[in-house]
């Protein structure tokens, strides 16, 4: 680039005359021109890519925002799976505990009106509107669950101020799996595997193998032990409290096993079969209350944990096939 042409005035000759630069000053000016322009454009482009791209501090709270994010979500899909249990827990509360003592399936939840309720998501209106989404639906479904949680415990404790109060008659009541084998068939209209049809299948079917172990739920008396139609040897117990049972498809009775005898819960009181009209050896277990059968799996509560409740209750509704 050669500079462009400079004058100065002479006074002597009244004329502008142009100045003289040497190869050196060219060169000088030329870099500086050069540098200042390369300056000059750098600061520009630095200016443009940090409105778009970032600093890297900027960069640094953009990655960590973006984990943060992915960590609420987590936690959205946490907090959703524990109410679903919680929810599922209250409800065989609910079904059983509460029903089996006597107590009403809902309580009273008016006592818990000023339990939760934190507000503190008025708060995060300064994040980002998916932060704040996610940070608001965090807190309020966390409040939601204290008061869940709340009555949850309100309602242990009745039920548990009323089993200290019938702890005799609860000894009596059908409370544990009839046998150690799975359930194959839960209790409701199922299709028949001899006769081909559909009627109603008024108890559940365990797997057991010919021989097995077979307990009483309870404490009672037995009052049947003899054939008894498509059930074969079969054996009733009548727990008092309007509660029977009753165990078919057996093979043998213990020897101290006849009508009047007095069992204890869990006393082995027979054997598994095959005996009446079955596809396979298996234990057909029934529980009666005030002469009308109801689903066992509700009286099931002293030997299942939660999780197996659940599993039992799955495949009870699966499964449309008697045995």
């Amino acid at each position: 680039m050669h500079i462009h042409n400079h004058y100065f005035y002479d006074k002597e000759s009244c004329e502008f005359i142009p100045i003289e630069y040497n190869i050196y000053q060219q060169v000088v000016y030329n870099l500086s021109i050069w540098i200042l322009t390369g300056i000059t454009l750098a600061s520009i482009g630095m200016i443009i890519l940090s409105n778009f791209v970032g600093t890297p501090s900027e960069l640094a709270l953009s990655t960590e925002n973006k984990i943060l994010l992915e960590r609420l979500e987590e936690t959205k899909q946490s907090l959703t799976s524990l109410e679903q249990q919680l929810q599922e827990l209250s409800q065989r509360d609910a079904e059983i505990y509460r029903s089996i003592l006597g107590l009403d399936k809902e309580m009273d939840e008016e006592a818990l009106l000023g339990v939760g309720g934190s507000n503190l998501y008025e708060n995060y209106e300064i994040y980002s509107e998916n932060a704040f989404e996610i940070l608001s639906w965090t807190s309020q479904k966390i409040d939601e669950l204290e008061r869940q949680v709340n009555v949850q415990d309100l309602s242990l404790e009745e039920i548990k101020a009323q089993y200290n109060e019938n702890r005799v008659a609860l000894k009596n009541i059908p409370a544990i799996k009839p046998g150690s084998g799975i359930l194959l068939s839960g209790f409701g209209m199922r299709r028949h595997p001899v006769l081909g049809y559909v009627r109603p299948h008024d108890g559940l079917d365990f797997r057991a193998d010919i021989g097995s172990d077979v307990y009483a739920t309870g404490d009672g008396e037995v009052i049947f032990a003899k054939r008894y139609g498509t059930f074969g040897r079969t054996l009733i117990i009548d727990h008092g409290f309007g509660y029977k049972t009753l165990y078919a498809h057996l093979s043998v009775y213990e020897d101290d096993i006849k009508v009047g005898a007095k069992v204890k819960r869990g006393q082995v009181i027979a054997k598994s079969g095959n005996t009446g009209l079955t596809e396979g050896p298996h234990l057909h277990y029934e529980v009666h209350f005030n002469d009308k059968p109801v689903d066992p799996l509700l009286y099931l509560f002293a030997d299942i944990s939660p999780e197996e409740y659940l599993l039992f209750k799955q495949i009870a509704e699966s499964n449309n096939k008697s045995y």
